[in-house]
């Protein structure tokens, strides 16, 4: 289960999960399994943060597991024990 601000974001931003759903190109039930700490494609996450309006490099302020994630960019990132990682080939 992947730990996140997805919700607290969301209606920070006075926004709806179908809203939010609409800008991500996702459906409302993905946004809803999101928010109860279910786990999802690095891609869906990449949908998330934008539609949030943040940049890839502040996928930390929505997604506290983003660590061991591939960075989206550049196919590099870090594990939560600070080693990093490469996408293979």
């Amino acid at each position: 289960m992947g730990k996140n601000h997805v919700r607290a974001i969301r209606e920070a931003q006075l926004m709806s999960k179908a809203e939010l759903a609409r800008k991500a190109g996702v459906s409302p039930l993905t946004i809803d399994r999101i928010e109860k700490g279910e786990s999802c494609r690095m891609d869906t996450k990449r949908k998330i943060i934008l539609a949030l309006g943040f940049s890839l490099g502040e996928r930390h302020k929505v997604f506290l597991d983003a660590d061991d994630e591939l960075d989206a960019e550049s196919g590099k990132g870090r594990r939560s024990d600070g080693k990093k990682v490469s996408a293979r080939k």
